[in-house]
């Protein structure tokens, strides 16, 4: 095994810790991790496919879900100056042939992974010219489209690949690709969110639109335009925008975004670009740092995932908050889950009563939602990539893939590349493929 010590940086940023006047847990190493760019790359010999038996697959820790493929950095292409980041997948709608997504701090590497086993690295998707690295890659698809963002950078903008270059690519492998348009609208983005409904991007985090949402029309993918600014509440570090079509009855047809703004939920009507509304900044007790969250499918409980609040009040477990949205603009204070043990909540997805968990140094965490009003979660699979420990550092799974609908999951580790697993659990798998069946069949 291979263990290179460095520091590790959060999704939480330092330059946002200084705005805040908040702790970041690593502040002391931020000059060190941005010279390295990287952190304890880990590795391990690759077996083949390992199910889970008597709670470990190889060596991870596991419930429900087995290995099922897997790259290290270096294998994606990485170097030692390299970190693994965000992730998504992509799906052919024709061929059905599967690819992973794998931000570094470089760039994008692509992975077909139709045969999981056997992951094919096709190619990488480069910084543009002259861009330095970044800890931060964020990345979302819209129509066969690939669009990429990255924060503490000049000159990233929005990178747009179409994806189809990748179904039969000139050999040998693997390929270096440039981008298919590169949108200038702005330098640096800490997050993408694109409404596939609507046909819009939202870059937040970044230099534009005081780091609000930097809306832009991405309905014809390789001609991005500007569409508009919500900057009323400052930084927004996540979003996700539906039409609404929610228990409250006001808004029902709009187009609203759920902002995660570091100390709020900010709930805002941008249905006119030009002109979009705040409807209400949603606070919450022991608020840290609001990081990100999911609607469930009625679109009346969003689940949100604070990164701070077990760093900052000494919680005995990884907490889960539950907005009730019966109206958009008056909410109790959310619902509080805590789970049996104690890490750092990143991203998360909700399905149908599945909330699907990249919680860092405890990796891929599965909670059924019982009850969404009283935060009655169940823990029913989990797979650990990070089995060395758990507990309050930025090291481990930082995002999960859970939309191909077939029961792969792909998640990203800050240390060890990315995880193609295989969810065995047989309620968990009826449900996911009962989700996406008219997608897919």
């Amino acid at each position: 095994m291979m263990v290179l010590v460095a520091p590790a940086e959060a999704c939480f940023t330092p330059q946002r810790a200084e705005v805040l006047q908040k702790t970041h847990p690593d502040r002391d190493f931020v000059t060190l991790s941005h010279h390295m760019h990287h952190q304890q790359p880990i590795d391990y010999e690759f077996l083949g496919p390992a199910p889970c038996v008597d709670g470990q697959a190889a060596e991870f820790p596991c419930r429900g879900i087995e290995l099922a493929g897997w790259l290290n950095l270096t294998e994606l292409g990485a170097d030692l100056a390299t970190t693994g980041s965000d992730n998504w997948g992509w799906r052919d709608s024709e061929s059905g042939r599967l690819f992973a997504l794998m931000g570094r701090s470089d760039g994008v590497s692509f992975v077909e992974m139709t045969d999981p086993a056997d992951p094919v690295l096709i190619g990488h998707l480069p910084r543009p010219d002259g861009v330095a690295s970044s800890v931060w890659t964020d990345l979302k698809t819209y129509r066969d489209h690939l669009f990429v963002v990255a924060d503490t950078v000049t000159g990233q903008g929005l990178q747009v690949f179409d994806l189809r270059r990748l179904l039969n690519p000139a050999e040998p492998l693997p390929l270096r690709f440039d981008a298919d348009a590169h949108y200038t609208g702005f330098n640096a983005a800490h997050n993408l969110a694109i409404n596939e409904q609507t046909g819009f991007a939202y870059a937040v985090g970044g230099d534009a639109c005081s780091g609000g949402l930097n809306m832009i029309d991405i309905r014809d993918p390789l001609e991005p335009a500007f569409a508009g600014c919500f900057d009323e509440d400052g930084y927004t570090h996540d979003v996700q925008c539906v039409l609404y079509q929610g228990p409250d009855e006001r808004y029902r047809g709009q187009e609203i975004c759920f902002a995660s703004n570091e100390d709020t939920l900010t709930i805002v009507d941008v249905t006119d670009k030009a002109n979009p509304r705040l409807i209400e900044r949603h606070a919450y007790p022991r608020s840290a740092y609001t990081h990100q969250g999911w609607l469930t499918a009625d679109q009346r409980f969003f689940v949100l995932d604070d990164e701070l609040d077990e760093v900052e009040f000494d919680l005995t477990g990884t907490r889960t908050l539950i907005f009730d949205f019966e109206r958009l603009d008056v909410a109790p204070a959310p619902a509080e889950y805590v789970a049996d043990g104690l890490a750092i909540d990143h991203n998360q997805y909700v399905f149908d009563g599945f909330t699907f968990q990249a919680n860092y140094e405890r990796g891929l965490r599965i909670l059924r939602i019982d009850d969404p009003k009283s935060a009655d979660l169940t823990e029913v699979a989990y797979f650990d990539t990070h089995p060395e420990a758990d507990g309050l550092r930025f090291r481990g799974a930082w995002n999960v893939f859970p939309f191909f609908g077939n029961g792969l999951l792909l998640v990203s580790d800050f240390n060890r590349g990315l995880f193609v697993l295989r969810v065995t659990d047989p309620d968990l798998l009826e449900a996911l493929k009962s989700i996406f069946r008219d997608r897919y069949e």
